[in-house]
């Protein structure tokens, strides 16, 4: 018989992102069925309820605490373990308990420090004062948080404009500010390339690539995923243009977008023009450059050799399983767009010509992906609808675990596993036994991996991983998803 404990502790504040990973650790806990540890917002709290709970009364400045376990020992342990979470969290922040009076607001924190950014990680809601307040303090802002209204996107741009600093986000996952890492940062190598990106894995993808290919990057400006769209305008990529351009450590800017509006784009282009920085762009769509083609034209440019990308090949599968396709394992080489699948091989699947379904957690690889295979079905689980109250697929890979069970065999699966500071510490240990599942039941699994040498969950040793449980694993995404459709196209 289930157990639970329900605690509420008032006036005690940590981010959300911080509070998910300790939900996360304390759900995986021997015995523990689930655990919700969040702020008592109106949202976090109808979760809980959803899930059976029988709360208190508690507000959004609450931390509200709910765990269920299959018994009273297991449920002891978890608190334990959980009250020691937290306070590692209290010791990281102060917690509010320091002897000082810690300060209210972003600009009483700001003044008399030599503050220029803040970084907001609040939910989506409450997002927009924090950021405004920052503003109106003289910092740039990083708004890590998501699920904010685009109208308030635009008027928080346009006053960053009218004073000088500049928005990252919202739904910034990524940037890189003078070789310091925020949100999901992977290691990088410090180096002349600065990075425009409406997309955090996007610009995890092109940065990594350079990365391996002994490139460093100075700085990645995320602009936010609606930045290049029609609402927005690209004011946030305008202004961090101008920045990069501005920047003498700066040799060459690459400009990353999933497909922007028409309009904006161009004026984008015409912007870039005028810039005397060099500017490699890859703004997604039909006919143009993949983010593995923007980051050999980055190479070129720069008069650096553009390696072979590395890829993991798929294990053979055992005798008594039928195979899809039959070409070898290489992948293919970057290049624009499209539906082409040359080089893609074979791996171990089911005898019918099925669908290739992409399961992502990045928005701008799933996009890419999508275009170049030019067939599937293909889901962004990192999509503000699938992360309202749940931790990022990058953090918990449970619904991209659910989806990958239901798949039927003939299907292929393509899936991105991403690196870096942030994100799950050991992504392979929970992905590892769904793939192996997948594979034993006839679905070819393609890997795009996307990290760096000095990632601290180890590029090889996930690659291995995720190879030894049956995938085929790529560094390119590109190259995966051209893969994974020569795979389909193979078996037909």
């Amino acid at each position: 018989m289930s157990t639970d404990l329900v605690r509420v502790r008032t006036g005690v504040y940590h981010d959300s992102v911080s509070l998910m990973r300790v939900s996360q650790a304390v759900t995986g806990l021997p015995g523990v069925e689930v655990a919700v540890v969040a702020m008592a917002t109106e949202l976090n709290r109808g979760i809980a309820a959803e899930l059976g709970f029988d709360l208190p009364e508690a507000g959004p400045a609450d931390l509200l605490i709910a765990i269920r376990s299959g018994g009273p020992a297991a449920l002891e342990a978890a608190a334990a373990e959980l009250d020691r979470l937290l306070a590692g969290l209290a010791g990281r922040t102060g917690g509010g308990t320091a002897a000082e009076h810690p300060p209210r607001t972003v600009r009483t924190a700001a003044r008399g420090r030599a503050a220029t950014l803040a970084l907001v990680s609040v939910p989506g809601e409450h997002a927009f004062a924090e950021a405004m307040d920052a503003i109106e303090a003289g910092l740039s802002v990083m708004i890590f948080s998501d699920n904010v209204p685009v109208e308030q996107e635009v008027l928080l741009k346009r006053r960053a404009a009218e004073r000088g600093v500049l928005v990252m986000g919202p739904d910034c996952g990524t940037a890189v500010i003078a070789g310091a890492g925020l949100g999901f940062a992977n290691v990088l190598r410090p180096g002349p390339v600065g990075l425009v990106a409406a997309s955090g894995t996007g610009a995890q993808q092109v940065s990594c690539l350079l990365d391996l290919a002994g490139v460093g990057v100075g700085h990645v400006l995320g602009v936010g995923g609606r930045d290049l769209s029609a609402e927005v305008g690209g004011l946030s990529t305008l202004r961090a243009l101008e920045a990069l351009d501005a920047d003498p450590a700066t040799e060459l800017i690459v400009l990353i977008s999933k497909p922007p509006a028409p309009e904006v784009a161009r004026t984008v282009r015409e912007a870039v023009a005028k810039l005397e920085t060099p500017v490699v762009t890859a703004l997604l769509g039909p006919g143009q450059d993949d983010l593995t083609a923007a980051a050999e034209n980055a190479l070129r440019a720069l008069g650096v050799a553009v390696p072979t990308w590395r890829s993991w090949p798929a294990p053979p599968p055992p005798d008594d399983r039928p195979r899809a396709g039959g070409r070898g394992t290489g992948g293919a080489g970057a290049g624009r767009t499209g539906t082409d699948a040359e080089g893609a091989g074979g791996s171990g699947g089911g005898t019918r010509a099925g669908t290739l379904r992409g399961v992502y957690s990045g928005g701008t690889l799933c996009a890419e992906a999508r275009l170049i295979a030019g067939t599937g079905e293909f889901t962004d689980f990192g999509d503000d609808a699938y992360t309202r109250g749940r931790a990022h697929p990058m953090i918990d890979p449970a619904l991209r675990l659910e989806a990958l069970a239901e798949v039927p065999p003939g299907d292929v699966v393509l899936l991105d596993v991403v690196l870096g500071h942030g994100a799950d510490p050991d992504p392979s240990a929970r992905l590892a036994p769904g793939i192996a599942a997948a594979v034993a039941r006839g679905v070819p699994v393609v890997v795009a991996l996307v990290g760096s040498e000095g990632d601290p969950q180890g590029l090889n040793a996930q690659a291995e991983a995720v190879r030894a449980a049956g995938a085929a694993v790529f560094t390119s995404n590109a190259q995966a998803a051209r893969h994974a459709a020569g795979l389909l196209a193979s078996a037909r």
